[in-house]
């Protein structure tokens, strides 16, 4: 009679705990956004007298706004992030997906080794490349007024392809594919082989469309990505009309004064397109966690 009782309490108080700590997490995780969104909305100088994560602004303001869209040309920084992150995404779904696709169906000699070396460069932090990749693109031969030796001129730097190149096929995109193409039987290539398909055409018309859950996923975390990147564009990309949205967003902080309404502003504006994207593609997204998670 006392062991169901004790059962039950212990059961609630684990429930209660659980509870607990979805909420404090669900707190730590939404506190800065709310914080930015409240931000953005306050006069420029409620936001120096705020205490801390005051979430209730004395009066709401879209001056800051106004000032983010027209101090500085944030729509060209938005075209310009734009066309990299559509450019990353084209570039690795078809590239990742491809040498997936290899790794995953093609019987060649040292495919696990390569593969093992592939995944190798995943624990490389980037930091530890960006020299040397510099060095790649501002030599590259005959580009941006080099010569044969990679001599008299820029490059690569100060392009989009400076940033388009190095991560046109990402380790992380061709071992996600991979995963996928493995789920595939192999007899669906087999079939296609004996009706005399090539080795292209099975990927690109029997195999790249039983994916598309996978390309989805692909697809949102290489824009997000993209669209969130700063580092790299600010290290190769020197003029103004090529600066991306995150690259802008550093105008308003300087050495001696922080812009914060503005700042915050064109955070949250910055943030729209990469919400978009999840939404819209939220569907696939569930159904290819589901697919890896089944697998």
């Amino acid at each position: 009679m006392t062991a169901r009782p004790r059962a039950s309490w212990r059961r609630k108080v684990r429930t209660a705990l659980w509870f607990a700590g979805c909420v404090l997490v669900s707190t730590c995780t939404v506190a800065p956004l709310l914080w930015t969104l409240v931000t953005s909305l306050r006069d420029p100088g409620e936001i120096l007298a705020a205490r801390g994560l005051d979430l209730v602004p004395d009066a709401i303001t879209l001056d800051n706004y106004r000032e983010a869209l027209t101090s500085v040309p944030f729509g060209r920084y938005a075209v310009n992030s734009m066309v990299l992150g559509v450019a990353g995404v084209a570039t690795n779904l078809f590239l990742g997906s491809l040498a997936g696709y290899a790794f995953a169906k093609l019987p060649f000699r040292g495919r696990r080794a390569a593969f093992g070396v592939l995944l190798s460069s995943m624990m490389i932090p980037g930091i530890v490349t960006m020299v040397p990749l510099f060095l790649v693109l501002r030599h590259f031969p005959l580009a941006g007024g080099n010569d044969v030796l990679g001599e008299g001129g820029l490059g690569f730097i100060n392009s989009f392809w400076a940033v388009i190149l190095p991560g046109a096929a990402g380790t992380f995109a061709v071992f996600f594919m991979k995963q996928f193409f493995e789920t595939l039987p192999d007899d669906l290539g087999e079939a296609a082989r004996i009706d005399g398909a090539g080795e292209f055409r099975i990927f690109w018309q029997v195999y790249l469309p039983l994916v598309k859950a996978g390309l989805a996923v692909l697809a949102v975390l290489t824009f997000q990505a993209g669209w969130n990147n700063f580092m790299w564009p600010l290290i190769v990309l020197n003029s103004e009309e090529m600066m991306t949205v995150q690259v802008g967003l550093s105008s308003f902080v300087t050495n001696y004064n922080t812009s914060y309404g503005p700042l915050m502003a064109g955070t949250v504006i910055a943030s729209l397109p990469v919400v978009v994207v999840f939404l819209l593609a939220q569907r696939w997204i569930v159904e290819g966690v589901a697919h890896v998670g089944g697998k």
